[in-house]
Parts: structure tokens; C-alpha cells; sequence
């Protein structure tokens, strides 16, 4: 993760209030996107998140582009009192796009979450559709498929996900209810973790020995997800680090051939240069110093 603008899109409709992930399906979602505000911020302090439901009477802009965890919390709690309806997922796509677009800083690379745990009801060809328009804009979109797993949902968001990631890396990562906490999830998911969690078309592989491969340390992510996140936030700070301090290095050395340069440019005075000066004539001396005595 490098310097991004990041809309999280929750999925408050009437299938959030099920209780086969711990304690509800919607607060479990909450739980996740304070894992995932936090990873993003601690990859880059500069980085953006925005807010957003999708349930309800349609998709709301929750709290737009920010730093402060706090309103992320503080929206967390308004959008559980709307908890009704269904998801309308297309629309909340288009409008996280259009939040994206008047993101301050345009360094920021534009990325969207969605938790969805309701059937998807837009069909395949409007959302390849969708797809196409998202993938012009250099969009990344990531899914958190969790609740409704079957198979129906999968097979859209994977037709998708073939349609977008040609512009931009996206993923899709499958929660399961008795696989842990959503959050603790996330952390091994390639969503947080990139291409080194990341199987095939972007679905994510939770294998054990692959993770023994992918950390240098040997810690499985699934085990103890917090050292993990930790472990992997080091090394990224300590990359960045010598990042600069080799810019820097760079910096100074050019500083310094410069000022060689320089030098070199200079004419050089010495005692030839001084030697070369022709001689005052003595006779001219002679006659300078009677006039000055007869004066």
C-alpha cells in the first residue's frame, strides 16, 4: 500500500442484522473498517478514507475523505440506526467513484472496499458495463464477500473483477463465519496484504505453507494477524526510510560534483602568470625617478 485515497462502502441493508458472524453481520463490518483504516493510515500517513452505506434507501456518503478515525466511528454508529432495505451496489460504485474524483490530493491512488452480505441484484451485463467504466477511471475496487455465499454472488463479482483489474489491481476476498473475525481476516486477505495474499483472478489463498512462504519470519497470519500486520507496517516504514535516505545520498553527491565542476571552470593564477608580466623598462625608471627629483 502506497499513498491512496480509499472509499470503504458498508452494506447496511435488512441482511446485515444476521448473527452468523460475531456479534452481528453489520458490526462485524464496522470491527473490519477500523482494521482497515488503520493499516492504510500506518502504511501512509498521508493517505485518505471516506465512508459510505449502500443499504437503506439508497447509498449515502457517510463522512468524505479524511484522517480522523473518529468520524469514521462516529459514522459507523448513525449508519446502524438506518440498517433496512436492500443493496444497491451499482449506484454505490458510481458514487465512491465520483467521491474519488474530488479527492484533494491527486497523487492519491484512487481505491474502493465493499463489504457486501446481500445478493447482488444487478445483473452481469450492467455491471461489466460497470466494470469497463471504472477500469477508464484507474479505479481499484476490492470486494469482502461475507454472508450470502452462494455462489451466485461469487460468480457476479468475479465477472466483474475480470472486467476492472486491467486498469487497476483489485481483489476479492471470501469471509467465512467460522473462519474468525472479519477484521483478523482482512489482515492474511489480499485486500491489506496485496499480491502476496492473492491466488488466482484475485481470490485470496489462506493456505498455511503459503504464508510460510510469503513471511520471512515465519509467522502465520491466521494465527496471530496483529504481529503479522505489525511486522509487515516495519518493513515497509524501514523501506521507505532508506528510500529517502538514498535520495538524499543522491542529492548531496550531485551537490558536490557540481561544486567540482565549478572549481575546474575557474582560471587558474599562479607565479607563470605573474612571470609572464614583461619587465618595466629601466630607462623608464631612470627617467621617472629625476623628474621626481627635480620636483
Amino acid at each position: 500500500m502506497g499513498l491512496e485515497a480509499v472509499m470503504v462502502v458498508v452494506d447496511n441493508s435488512e441482511n446485515s442484522r444476521n448473527s452468523d458472524y460475531t456479534p452481528t453481520r453489520y458490526e462485524a463490518q464496522a470491527d473490519a473498517v477500523s482494521v482497515i483504516f488503520s493499516a492504510i493510515t500506518q502504511a501512509n500517513p498521508e493517505s485518505a478514507i471516506g465512508l459510505m452505506s449502500m443499504g437503506g434507501r439508497g447509498p449515502e456518503v457517510l463522512v468524505t475523505l479524511t484522517t480522523d478515525h473518529g468520524k469514521i466511528l462516529e459514522a459507523l454508529h448513525r449508519a446502524k440506526s438506518k440498517i433496512h432495505g436492500e443493496s444497491h451496489l451499482a449506484t454505490a460504485i458510481q458514487i465512491a467513484g465520483l467521491a474519488l474524483k474530488r479527492r484533494q490530493n491527486k497523487a492519491q491512488r484512487q481505491r474502493i472496499i465493499i463489504f457486501t452480505c446481500s445478493p447482488v441484484l444487478e445483473d452481469e451485463k450492467e455491471l461489466i458495463k460497470l466494470a469497463q467504466k471504472i477500469k477508464k477511471n484507474s479505479i481499484s475496487i476490492d470486494f469482502v464477500v461475507f454472508g450470502e455465499l452462494n455462489g451466485k454472488v461469487e460468480n457476479k463479482l468475479t465477472v466483474f473483477n475480470e472486467n476492472v483489474e486491467g486498469g487497476a489491481r483489485s481483489h476479492i476476498a471470501i469471509m467465512l463465519p467460522q473462519s474468525g473475525f472479519l477484521g483478523d481476516q482482512l489482515v492474511t486477505s489480499p485486500i491489506l496484504n496485496g499480491d502476496r495474499g492473492s491466488g488466482p483472478g484475485g481470490m485470496g489463498d489462506t493456505s498455511e505453507d503459503r504464508y510460510g512462504r510469503e513471511f520471512e519470519f515465519g509467522i502465520d497470519p491466521s494465527v496471530d494477524p496483529e504481529l503479522a500486520l505489525a511486522l509487515r507496517m516495519s518493513i515497509e516504514e524501514e523501506k521507505l526510510r532508506l528510500e529517502k535516505q538514498n535520495k538524499e545520498r543522491a542529492g548531496a553527491g550531485a551537490g558536490a560534483e557540481e561544486e567540482e565542476e565549478a572549481e575546474a571552470s575557474l582560471p587558474e593564477t599562479g607565479e607563470e602568470d605573474e612571470g609572464s608580466q614583461p619587465p618595466l623598462n629601466k630607462e623608464a625608471e631612470g627617467v621617472g625617478s629625476k623628474d621626481s627629483c627635480s620636483r
